[in-house]
């Protein structure tokens, strides 16, 4: 049985909004959650990117159940300040909190004025940023030159139990890469051949932990407002993903995809007014054996999604398939 979890998206909805909506996915069903952690939105028509560490104390203190975040430190976030804020979370929610660790995107980082990395520094700069939080979290002081200086910091507050570290990651390649400090990984939705491909990559390589897939997916009343739903919020998904890291503002992703039609944004997500449709692909995915699925409706109203897959999808589908891990 997979663990089914509500994603929150901050480019699209205020914080607020986004607290509301996690309570009403919890209430409807949903066992889990998650969120974005932007500097800004991906498209201007989305509109929002609220600040993912100030709500995520108030939704966990709003909840029962875990929730992560996918962030990015060494760039916008010391990682000394990403563990300040991984520790802090960790011992006010004990066993309840994760971060996902990327080494983020151009949009998001470049306002310090810092210049942006070519991939392999950025690579380099996330193992450091890791090795930096892990030895924060396990009580080391932390005194070094590289990417990232560090000059004697510890943390004073910790807690018991260090919260988990994923990694995020999209290829297998990447999954080989991050599998040796990782304890689980996070991927976006793909076809299944490529999904057991990540995820046998990601286990050979000795990954531990759970395999979650965050799902990207568009409902409404109609099929037709379902696919305008996601030509209107979600089109930035035509953007290669080694291009999407490159672009700097929400004004360049509307301009690359300005020409996109309807038709062609629904090829990158089921839009469809159909929960069984919905359910049947969810199904699929969990008979690969992945361990956590993240629910992402693309649109901004997000209660009758979360109504109807309360009733309608949730009741199969966390009882399909092994759970390996939660």
């Amino acid at each position: 049985m997979p663990l089914v979890g509500f994603h929150a998206s901050h480019e699209q909805l205020p914080p607020s909004a986004l607290l509301d909506a996690v309570v009403r996915a919890e209430q409807a069903g949903f066992e889990a959650a998650m969120c974005s952690d932007h500097w800004a939105p991906w498209s201007v028509r989305q509109g929002h990117s609220g600040y993912a560490w100030s709500w995520l104390g108030a939704a966990l203190q709003a909840t029962s159940f875990s929730l992560g975040v996918v962030t990015a430190p060494g760039q916008r976030y010391h990682p000394a300040i990403a563990a300040q804020k991984i520790a802090t979370l960790g011992e006010m929610f004990p066993d309840r909190f994760w971060a996902a660790i990327g080494s983020g995107e151009r949009m998001n980082e470049h306002i310090t004025g810092d210049p942006w990395p070519d991939k392999e520094t950025r690579d380099r700069r996330l193992a450091e940023s890791i090795d930096v939080i892990r030895r924060l979290l396990a009580g080391e002081e932390v005194d070094q030159d590289g990417i990232v200086p560090v000059h004697q910091a510890r943390l004073w507050t910790r807690p018991e139990t260090a919260p988990a570290l994923l990694a995020a990651a999209v290829s297998p390649e990447t999954a080989v890469e991050t599998a040796g400090w990782a304890d689980g990984v996070i991927t976006v939705d793909q076809d299944r051949s490529a999904m057991r491909d990540f995820m046998q990559a990601y286990r050979d390589a000795g990954g531990r932990g759970p395999i979650c897939v965050q799902v990207h997916l568009s409902w409404a009343p109609t099929d037709e407002q379902a696919v305008a739903i996601a030509h209107d919020q979600w089109r930035q998904s035509l953007v290669p993903a080694h291009e999407a890291w490159e672009l700097e503002q929400p004004e360049d992703f509307d301009r690359r995809t300005a020409d996109a039609t309807p038709e062609k944004v629904a090829t990158t997500l089921l839009a469809s007014a159909d929960t069984r449709r919905h359910l049947d692909a969810l199904l699929e995915l969990a008979e690969t054996g992945v361990d956590r699925i993240y629910l992402h409706h693309v649109g901004q109203e997000q209660r009758g999604f979360v109504d109807a897959f309360g009733e309608h999808v949730l009741p199969e589908l966390t009882n399909a398939g092994p759970r390996i891990g939660a």
